[in-house]
């Protein structure tokens, strides 16, 4: 019987996997503020505690998800928290592991700990970005030094960035723009024919899972993703299917976007991230045997 042990279990991504997990004959414990109601919980304030060793006894496995990701407060004045989260945190947790005979550890990074990105106007060429942002360079970090890790102990170290995860109870900017939809508030957008990648929360912990178990991928980072572009129009009409309402024939236009966005830079930003470009490739990861199982297409009224 394996033994795992999960921290982020109760987020978005972690309730998932926990899911999964609980499928298969194992024993699970987790590291959370708060204890969960059927799982072992060893109660612990990552930003202000540090583990006890004994924590690592018996477990063969470590999935690490925790983070501190993307705050609407001022980056600077959180700076503190995403080093001592995403950097300092994850390598204590996973030299404590290493130290203990834990098997293997699988961090759950970022696709903005920087990726090869690829450009749709310059076809299926690919062009190098570094980390985005303070959340991306701490993310970046903690994999150099788990990769440092992973060259000096037995311990299997896997690294997997998602890219954009949608699914049940979904999170961040999907969940703003689904409410969007649904209160009528966000109207149609435009078919720019821009490139998203996304994957499904189920086919992201598949991946997780995979990683893990596969010797290939120790000491390598795995981008995960289900392998299709989505438009950000895609995405809408997608939503709204999930929603169970029609799909608008009509669209705000792209002018109307390009326009607001020379107002100032922030709303520049947003028009972009809204918009643009944000697609990576998965084809490392399909050669370990991946492939996603949903799609955007396969959307209905819980999907999200």
């Amino acid at each position: 019987m394996k033994n795992y042990l999960v921290t982020g279990a109760t987020g978005f991504i972690g309730s998932r996997l926990i899911n999964l997990l609980s499928n298969t004959e194992c024993k699970i414990k987790i590291i959370s503020r708060y204890r969960h109601d059927y799982l072992e919980t060893i109660i612990c304030d990552l930003q202000k505690e540090d583990l006890r060793s004994s924590v690592f006894d018996s477990v063969d496995t470590v999935f690490h998800l925790a983070g501190f990701t993307h705050d609407t407060r001022y980056e600077k004045k959180v700076k503190h928290l995403y080093k001592k989260i995403n950097i300092d945190a994850t390598i204590k947790i996973a030299n404590l592991a290493a130290e203990k005979g834990v098997k293997r550890f699988v961090f759950v990074s970022s696709v903005k700990a920087g990726n090869s990105t690829l450009i749709k106007s310059s076809g299926s060429s690919l062009e190098e970005t570094g980390p985005q942002g303070i959340y991306g360079k701490t993310k970046r970090e903690a994999e150099l030094k788990l990769l440092e890790l992973s060259s000096i102990s037995p311990m299997h170290i896997s690294i997997i960035r998602p890219a954009l995860v949608y699914g049940p109870d979904v999170k961040g900017n999907l969940k703003l723009m689904l409410t969007g939809i649904a209160m009528g508030w966000l109207p149609p957008l435009p078919e720019t024919s821009n490139s998203r990648s996304m994957i499904h929360v189920d086919d992201l912990v598949r991946a997780i899972l995979l990683v893990a178990e596969d010797r290939r991928a120790n000491g390598e980072i795995y981008i995960a993703t289900d392998g299709t572009p989505h438009s950000s129009r895609d995405i809408y009409n997608a939503m709204c299917s999930a929603l169970g309402r029609s799909i608008p024939k009509w669209s705000i236009p792209k002018s109307f976007f390009d326009m607001v966005s020379l107002l100032n830079p922030r709303i520049k930003y947003k028009v972009d991230k809204l918009l643009g470009d944000e697609c990576y490739s998965s084809k490392k990861l399909e050669k370990l045997g991946f492939k996603a199982e949903k799609t955007l297409k396969d959307m209905n009224e819980t999907s999200f």
